[in-house]
């Protein structure tokens, strides 16, 4: 009697806060995020333990862990600093400096972003032309393909400075070296999803069309176009990506006063590996910011289509 009631009093209550709060995705992101952050922070101690207890030698003083503790998360120029560390050096790059100066993280980002959404675009453009090429065209799937397929086994650090390089030399420089580098970089996802897409029609679906007696080009944007709508948007959220990776790389053997890259640059130089993480995580937060906006237009294109998004 005694545990009827107590489970006819627990169905009652339902389930507990900690499963409700596992069971959707906010619950199991917080947990690892937070055990991130612990082990960030123990790994940002036990780092930058040995060049504290040396500057504790140096002076001869006598130190207690808790004042290590709090010592290695405090350096100036730590070898792995710590989260608060990095929150607080994004914090005075974005807000406390205007926009136009030089050691704003805004005014970094914007030049970067601008080469990565002009070499997203030509990407996307060249991976879909090429896909329908592709498609269509049984020569083209022959000779090209092959050649889409290698060109990513090239490393994109030892291709990078050469297009720099060959650019500069005929008098092509700032944003669009940049952007033909991030361009190489996303064509290819775009290019086999878009492949992938057009040829995903059934062929019940293909003889439905000819029965209708409706050309290529009526096939093409009725039938293949819209099947190729899920598998474009997926490459795309990883093409805007890899598009940024590729601008922070173009940017790096051009000795770029500005840009993620330029900054990434000059705080290795400088030793200031705040400033690194810094941009590092603001490319990040980039990323991820382009991968909603991207996400946001496929429910809408999908839904004006008629497709449960």
């Amino acid at each position: 009697m005694t545990s009827n009631t107590a489970t006819l009093s627990g169905s009652v209550g339902g389930p507990s806060l900690w499963t409700r709060m596992m069971s959707g995705h906010s619950g199991p992101v917080c947990v690892v995020l937070l055990a991130l952050l612990v082990l960030w922070y123990v790994g940002a101690v036990f780092m930058n333990a040995p060049t504290q207890i040396d500057r504790y030698d140096r002076a001869d003083q006598t130190w207690t862990t808790s004042q290590l503790i709090e010592d290695t998360l405090a350096q100036e120029r730590p070898i792995l600093p710590a989260p608060h560390q990095v929150v607080e050096e994004m914090y005075k790059s974005i807000f406390a400096i205007k926009i136009t100066s030089k050691r704003s993280l805004v005014y970094h980002s914007w030049v970067t972003l601008s080469s990565t959404l002009l070499g997203f675009s030509i990407g996307t453009l060249l991976g879909i032309v090429l896909a329908v090429g592709i498609v269509h065209v049984m020569t083209l799937e022959k000779s090209l393909m092959p050649w889409v397929i290698s060109s990513q086994t090239i490393p994109i650090l030892a291709i990078a400075p050469m297009v720099i390089v060959v650019l500069g030399a005929i008098g092509i420089k700032g944003l669009v070296p940049k952007a033909i580098i991030s361009t190489y970089l996303c064509f290819f996802p775009v290019t086999i999803s878009m492949v992938k897409g057009l040829r995903s029609p059934q062929v019940i679906q293909l003889d439905l069309m000819r029965t209708y007696n409706a050309s290529k080009w009526q096939t093409f944007w009725q039938l293949r176009l819209p099947s190729a709508m899920p598998y474009l948007f997926a490459s795309l959220k990883v093409a805007i990506a890899i598009s940024l990776v590729g601008a922070i790389i173009g940017e790096l053997p051009t000795g770029a006063q500005a840009g993620l890259g330029a900054r990434l640059l000059a705080g290795s130089y400088y030793g200031q590996t705040i400033q690194i993480w810094s941009a590092l995580f603001t490319a990040a937060f980039l990323a991820a910011m382009m991968v909603v906006i991207v996400g946001w237009c496929e429910r809408r294109v999908l839904v004006r289509m008629g497709v449960n998004a």
